[in-house]
């Protein structure tokens, strides 16, 4: 019995997995060669500027049987590019291995492919099958769809909140963060930061906290810190300005010196300010950011209808009073317990999350 079409488009999203923030801001894509229901060759995208899966799947072809590429079925999650970028086109190397048959996930939504590289194959006799397991090759690289359909960043809002409904307490005695949740829950938002391109925080969160805004309890790749600093309140003895990861401030002041590692981009702070946000991070080419706060930051974004995931945790600690949660409508994804903290994403579907 030969195996579905879904099976191997499946096996392709796991491939694609293994190269998903390394490969941005280009696609991570999956691809395998199958023959006779036999995988002979399989691969992903590599870190940005290297091969794409499908160079990388045909040439982890072993040498006994790359005789048996032409004759074998294709299965990427994505759209071959058809054009010179970092890298050369992805279907002229599948022409020129003489592929005949390519099972396609969905279609490229940057417009430098946006269906070029489907037309290129079937203008080269290639059978070609586009969409399947569409909605989840779609959802697996929903950070680079974003940015190409809605020409903005993946925004992903995250707070914790105590058991009562609070941000944080109203009276703190030292400038560091009061912690809500444990240190697993902690841990695991450092991975979240290593997955996302980058990461902002209002003014009043840098100077009541001081945070650090890295992965430094685990492994992967600081994002790019985005600081709210409309007068210029924060100096550099705050860590967002340490010149230890690029740091971009949005600020009203202008003509402040630019260094590699620390930009100022002069904007409005005006009722338009998310989306002002998000299109100064389409400019500087991020794909997604995951937004830490604090409450006025976090409700501005939900008033703009400008977001697309919330993740939240609710721990045990009671405030009585502080700051309160931010107030928003969504649906629920997904909810789970870390000991004694409780996770709840939500993902937002509805129709002004445009820019």
């Amino acid at each position: 019995m030969k195996t579905s079409h879904e099976h191997y488009m499946l096996r392709c999203l796991e491939l694609a997995h293994n190269g998903l923030r390394e490969a941005m801001p280009n696609p991570s894509v999956g691809a395998i060669l199958v023959y006779n229901d036999r995988i002979i060759g399989e691969g992903h995208t590599s870190p940005f500027g290297g091969p794409h899966g499908e160079v990388n799947c045909i040439n982890s072809v072993a040498e006994a049987d790359r005789h048996l590429i032409p004759l074998s079925t294709l299965y990427v999650s994505l759209e071959p590019c058809s054009h010179y970028g970092k890298t050369p086109p992805c279907c002229d190397l599948i022409i020129h291995e003489q592929i005949q048959n390519i099972i396609i996930g969905t279609v490229d939504p940057n417009e430098k492919v946006a269906g070029n590289g489907i037309k290129k194959l079937q203008e080269a006799g290639k059978n070609v099958t586009v969409g399947v397991l569409e909605a989840e090759c779609r959802e697996f690289n929903r950070r680079f769809f974003t940015f190409h359909e809605k020409q903005r960043p993946y925004i992903i809002l995250k707070w914790a909140e105590s058991a009562d409904g609070f941000l944080s307490p109203k009276h703190k005695s030292e400038q560091s963060p009061v912690w809500i949740t444990n240190a697993y829950s902690r841990q695991l938002v450092h991975k979240w930061r290593s997955e996302e391109m980058a990461i902002l925080a209002g003014t009043q969160t840098i100077l009541d906290d001081n945070p650090q805004l890295d992965v430094r309890t685990w492994t992967g790749t600081n994002p790019v810190r985005i600081v709210l600093d409309r007068t210029g309140k924060i100096n550099d003895s705050y860590f967002v300005k340490n010149h230890k990861i690029k740091t971009i401030v949005l600020t009203e002041k202008s003509n402040l010196p630019n260094l590699d590692t620390l930009v100022y981009e002069t904007v409005p702070f005006d009722e338009n300010l998310p989306r002002t946000i998000a299109a100064v991070l389409y400019r500087h080419n991020l794909q997604s950011v995951i937004i830490e706060g604090g409450g006025k930051t976090l409700q501005t974004f939900i008033d703009a209808g400008l977001w697309d995931e919330a993740r939240v945790f609710r721990g045990k600690a009671v405030f009585t009073e502080g700051t309160p949660v931010p107030v928003f409508k969504a649906t629920v994804q997904h909810r789970e317990t870390i000991l004694e903290d409780e996770l709840i994403i939500y993902r937002n579907y509805g129709e002004r999350n445009t820019i």
